[in-house]
């Protein structure tokens, strides 16, 4: 069985072909952020890229926002340019794709297809109750209970970045609400908080390295590698974010494992990583508790490669996962 699975991230789309269970090629473009069409071309390019639709028996999506189950639309995408409101974004890519009858579209949240990736080949083999949490230019999750995925009547189930870590105001999220866990950990809202202290007189090597432009993940680990004060006061912050958020979590559920992934938790490293275990652990209310938390072990390619997974039906996966979206 011929697979393509796509991860469509805030920053880039990145795409993988796999055949019998073994990528053989992939693919990677930047994200537009000129709005839903232009994203949907740059899928359907990716997709190009990687031998057309004829060329795969079904292709999945990952999206980083909540997915409404059944329909493949997404409902609400925060860190995608021009996506306010409900997007069909599975009829959209079903239409822009011009897809066979043989081949089915899948569509469902970003990291759910990541933390589907991790479980069955990753970091979490092995562990039946997994909290997938990807920290990039914002932060999503996914969730594993039992074995199997939840998604939830919303498809919201695992959106830990918009978990609240402040009480009452805090920082402003790209959703729109306050003091949620992606405010303080989110790539993007952490270059805001550099880039508002820089202009009140603080300086910090996170603008000088970035200048105008974005302030990538390799960034922030050239200017925490040189000590700039800034940063390392960013990092406490959203180290204490996450070990608030994922506590709570794991007091909740009674989880076994937590897997942190994503484009900044990648570069950081195991070192990162290890601080939020020490954050979360610090916090547990059954302190016995064997949770552990594990970097994610399938690089940049989880996404798209969990994706595909999705792509495959019940059949394909181990999880007995059903697809949402058109078909489904």
């Amino acid at each position: 069985m011929s697979l393509i699975g796509i991860d469509l991230g805030g920053t880039k789309v990145q795409g993988v072909l796999v055949d019998d269970g073994q990528v053989v090629a992939d693919a990677k473009l930047a994200t537009p952020t000129s709005g839903v069409h232009d994203v949907v071309a740059a899928v359907v390019g990716c997709v190009a890229r990687l031998g057309g639709p004829t060329s795969a028996d079904g292709i999945g999506i990952g999206a980083p926002g909540v997915v409404e189950p059944g329909t493949g639309t997404l409902v609400r995408a925060p860190n995608l340019v021009g996506f306010e409101g409900r997007v069909p974004l599975a009829a959209l890519l079903g239409e822009a794709l011009g897809l066979p009858s043989s081949t089915s579209l899948v569509v469902d949240n970003d990291v759910n297809a990541a933390v589907v990736a991790e479980h069955r080949l990753g970091a979490g083999q092995g562990s039946d109750d997994v909290l997938g949490v990807w920290v990039g230019t914002g932060v999503g999750g996914g969730m594993i209970l039992d074995g199997r995925l939840r998604r939830g009547p919303a498809g919201g189930a695992g959106e830990i970045g918009h978990v609240g870590v402040v009480v009452d105001g805090g920082r402003q999220c790209g959703c729109g609400l306050f003091g949620h866990l992606e405010s303080y950990a989110g790539r993007a809202s952490m270059e805001s908080e550099a880039r508002r202290r820089h202009q009140a007189g603080k300086p910090t090597r996170l603008v000088e390295l970035a200048g105008d432009k974005r302030m990538k993940s390799s960034v922030f680990l050239k200017a925490f590698d040189v000590g700039d004060e800034v940063t390392l006061e960013l990092l406490d912050e959203a180290v204490r974010a996450l070990g608030v958020a994922l506590a709570s979590a794991a007091t909740l559920v009674d989880l076994q494992l937590v897997v942190v992934g994503g484009g900044l938790a990648g570069k950081l490293g195991p070192r990162f990583v290890g601080r939020i275990e020490q954050a979360v652990r610090s916090r547990l209310f059954v302190r016995t508790s064997p949770l552990r938390v594990v970097p994610a072990t399938l690089g940049e390619l989880a996404g798209a490669v969990g994706a595909a997974l999705l792509a495959s039906g019940p059949a394909g996966a181990s999880t007995a996962l059903l697809a949402s979206g058109p078909g489904a």
